[in-house]
């Protein structure tokens, strides 16, 4: 049966197509992957804790070190730890085991755009959305870190694609199968477990926006509410139930009152901005796709009498809005509305045809898409180049990998600049996803894993497994605090201050590392003084802290033996 059914699969030649845009997707998104240490600082604080789940079976409350993560549920952290169970790699610390969620669920979300993009404008347009998504620099970022916003946006796109059904069958007077709404519920249970109320801002923003635009909501009755939100309760209540008595009800007041609604009225973690500031990041965050996106908008607009593209935008303004209001803003909270700007995206340049030689029409939009698409020339540019730079920056010279992309991509990107200005839209679209991939491929596998110095964490642990002289020797961190060193140490590190670094040096002479910066150095000899022990430097790592943007000089002190 399994074997007559992807044979089936097979036989159709737009699923054919549709694996293959999986197939590369997925390829596109291996480079760096078991060669990049974790991205301070979010990601190793989900690899720790996973780890940590698994070496003490305790799969219910989640924790980094000692203290208790309640930020959101434990499916992630389910998730992952599923991925280095499987492997076998926990104690090995492989961060491409971690991963894997990531990879998978990215990938699955750019077939379903690219299926969904099939559906409303053909199999051409719907394939070219899912490439524009993949190719994104967005999605090239979180799918490669073992966060929740790649498996987030699979759930996302899987109950819109699933409303889309509904909302279809409706139109077209057919019944729609209870399996269906049980899926769209079921998928709820599933994003609240990966991210709390998160997912609600989407799906329940597209169904509200759509009934109110189409002044109808009767089709709501054909997710079969009355029933349906008990399978969504059934997904999460037995880990909410646990969670509560556990934790005595303090995961509830830390993820709900601490961080999903003291998110709105203020920025948490220095992450404020202005209103408008996932617009003005778009250009980067949806490149090299933010230029057409921004070029076919009189077109989509020309469609609105489509219910489909009425749908897609019902999907995008109320979830962009909720974001652009609330006072904590990072790019990767609109994510889950890239696919259905991908969809529109392909749509138009797919029907635009020749209309693009005189687009647009009028003389300051024209003025207005121009100086967009000179900020997005620079950028592509620059993205092309930037291994080169970052690495004289960094390192002092030029691997040749950095120079392989720039001669590859600036010459391709050069052509899809004059495909544009030419009016050949989709041809230039081309050329810059091939420019994409370049780069992407370039940087991820050739250049990033090798700027040493930003990778402070891998070489504190190098210097440390040097100067071990015992077997459960005892680490003190003072001036790099950073998760990826508590994940890269196995969770054997210690982060504390000068004072309290210098006192457990005192206390354990012959099995104690202190990790000291020069910032912190004369609070600690001036402790160690007064404790009457002398500290000898074993080590010394420089490096660029990149998640505060200082340049640290650590040293790796033990103390003088008598």
């Amino acid at each position: 049966m399994v074997k007559s059914l992807i044979g089936s699969v097979f036989r159709s030649p737009f699923l054919r197509k549709l694996f293959a845009l999986g197939f590369c997707a997925f390829l596109l998104l291996l480079p760096g992957r078991a060669s990049i240490p974790p991205f301070d600082r979010d990601e190793p604080r989900y690899m720790q804790a996973t780890a940590q789940m698994l070496e003490s079976g305790n799969f219910v409350d989640v924790r980094f070190q000692d203290q208790p993560r309640y930020l959101q549920p434990a499916g992630i952290y389910w998730l992952e730890a599923l991925a280095v169970s499987a492997s076998g790699t926990l104690h090995k610390r492989a961060v491409w085991a971690y991963r894997l969620p990531s990879l998978v669920s990215m990938t699955l979300a750019i077939m379903l755009t690219g299926w969904m993009g099939s559906l409303l404008f053909g199999a051409t347009a719907g394939l070219s959305a899912g490439v524009l998504l993949a190719v994104s620099v967005l999605v090239q970022a979180e799918g490669r870190m073992a966060t929740i916003d790649s498996t987030l946006l699979l759930t996302v796109v899987g109950a819109e694609c699933l409303i889309f059904r509904v909302i279809r069958e409706y139109r077209e007077q057919k019944p729609t199968s209870a399996m269906v709404a049980l899926g769209f519920w079921g998928i709820l249970g599933i994003g609240l477990m990966l991210k709390g109320p998160v997912i609600l801002v989407p799906t329940l923003g597209t169904l509200l926006a759509f009934s109110l635009v189409e002044r109808d909501g009767r089709w709501l009755r054909r997710l079969r509410p009355s029933w349906g939100w008990l399978a969504t309760v059934a997904v999460v209540l037995p880990w909410c139930a646990a969670i509560e008595i556990i934790s005595h009800g303090e995961f509830f007041e830390r993820a709900v009152g601490r961080n999903f609604l003291g998110k709105i009225g203020h920025g948490q973690e220095a992450h404020g901005a202005f209103p408008g500031f996932h617009l003005a990041v778009f250009l980067l965050a949806f490149w090299p796709g933010s230029f057409f996106a921004a070029a076919v908008l009189p077109v989509i607009r020309t469609w609105w009498s489509r219910w489909d593209v009425r749908f897609l935008v019902c999907w995008i303004v109320p979830h962009w809005l909720v974001f652009e209001l609330i006072a904590t803003k990072l790019p990767h909270y609109v994510l889950p509305v890239y696919p259905p700007i991908a969809i529109l995206t392909a749509g138009a340049l797919c029907a635009g045809g020749s209309q693009w030689a005189s687009w647009p029409l009028h003389r300051w939009a024209r003025i207005a898409l121009g100086a967009y698409g000179f900020l997005w020339a620079l950028l592509g540019i620059a993205l092309s180049v930037a291994g080169i730079a970052v690495s004289l920056v960094f390192e002092n010279h030029v691997p040749v990998t950095a120079w392989i992309v720039a001669g590859g991509a600036l010459p391709l990107w050069a052509l899809a600049l004059r495909n544009i200005v030419a009016g050949r839209l989709q041809r230039g679209a081309m050329c810059a996803v091939g420019t994409a991939v370049i780069v992407y491929t370039g940087l991820f596998s050739g250049v990033i894993p090798r700027l040493n110095t930003i990778w402070l964490a891998p070489r504190l642990v190098a210097a440390v497994e040097r100067q071990r002289t015992c077997p459960n020797m005892h680490v003190i961190s003072s001036s790099f605090s950073e998760p990826s060193l508590v994940f890269l140490m196995q969770g054997h590190v210690r982060l504390a201050d000068a004072h309290e670094a210098a006192q457990a040096l005192a206390q354990d002479k012959t099995c104690t590392l202190v990790l000291m910066g020069r910032q912190h150095q004369p609070i600690f000899d001036t402790t160690l003084a007064s404790l009457g022990v002398q500290a000898i430097e074993r080590d010394r790592v420089k490096g660029f802290n990149y998640s505060t943007g200082k340049w640290l000089d650590i040293g790796v002190y033990g103390a003088r033996q008598p």
